[in-house]
């Protein structure tokens, strides 16, 4: 049986609100380690498949300290593409420091019949049963293990981070991948096409649209931002 993948009408995993990634965490997910797990597939973008094949000194040096970055091994990442270092936020960090893994075991999250088998780690596919269990418990829908992904690369684009940049976190091959994890809201529309407002002339007076290609104002146009 596949993994669990529950999208929205649009075909795609559900972007979580705030106050929706505070409900699953405070009240669906039940243990530590399941916070832990959806903290990092969250606070760093990371496929469930990359945060369940962590290995311990990925996440924690070997004085039992979390690290100023995580890393995604080349062999656990999709494509098995590069491996990527991702800097340990203050807000992961309080997870991790929490968890703390026993000195010497080998992957982050344990697997198999027992949860402390040191022998190999946790299953994304039950790591995905335990995620849609507790969007169940607080009956959100249309979400998935790719919504904790799908929402942090929104969210940074949102803010105005550039795509390339956005790219590094992601780990995906092109741009075009990317994008296609970014969720655009009517409101960002609006406010792109509200832009060409300052094509307009700032008064009633007629332009001589001869005129101002022969003698165009010396007054420079607004600095265009979007390349920095």
């Amino acid at each position: 049986m596949g993994a669990y993948v529950k999208v929205n009408r649009h075909g795609k995993a559900k972007i979580l609100t705030h106050d929706e990634i505070q409900t699953l965490f405070n009240d669906g997910l039940n243990n530590l380690r399941d916070r832990v797990i959806f903290a990092v597939c969250l606070f760093t973008a990371a496929r469930i498949n990359e945060a369940c094949t962590l290995h311990t000194l990925d996440v924690y040096d070997r004085r039992g300290n979390v690290r100023v970055e995580l890393t995604f091994r080349k062999s656990n990442t999709k494509g098995k593409l590069a491996t990527r270092t991702i800097p340990v936020i203050d807000e992961l960090r309080g997870y991790l420091e929490k968890y703390r893994p026993e000195a010497g075991r080998k992957w982050l999250f344990p697997g198999g019949v027992f949860r402390d088998n040191p022998a190999t780690h946790l299953n994304p596919r039950s790591a995905s049963r335990v995620l849609k269990k507790a969007f169940d418990r607080v009956e959100i829908d249309g979400a998935s293990t790719h919504s904790m992904r799908r929402t942090a690369l929104t969210l940074m684009s949102n803010a105005g981070i550039p795509l390339r940049t956005i790219q590094e976190v992601s780990g995906h091959r092109n741009l075009e991948q990317l994008q296609q994890y970014l969720e655009i809201q009517p409101e960002q529309v609006r406010g792109a096409v509200s832009i060409l407002s300052l094509l307009s002339p700032i008064d009633d007076t007629p332009v001589n649209i001869h005129s101002y290609l022969h003698n165009p104002p010396l007054e420079p146009l607004p600095s265009d931002n979007s390349s920095l």
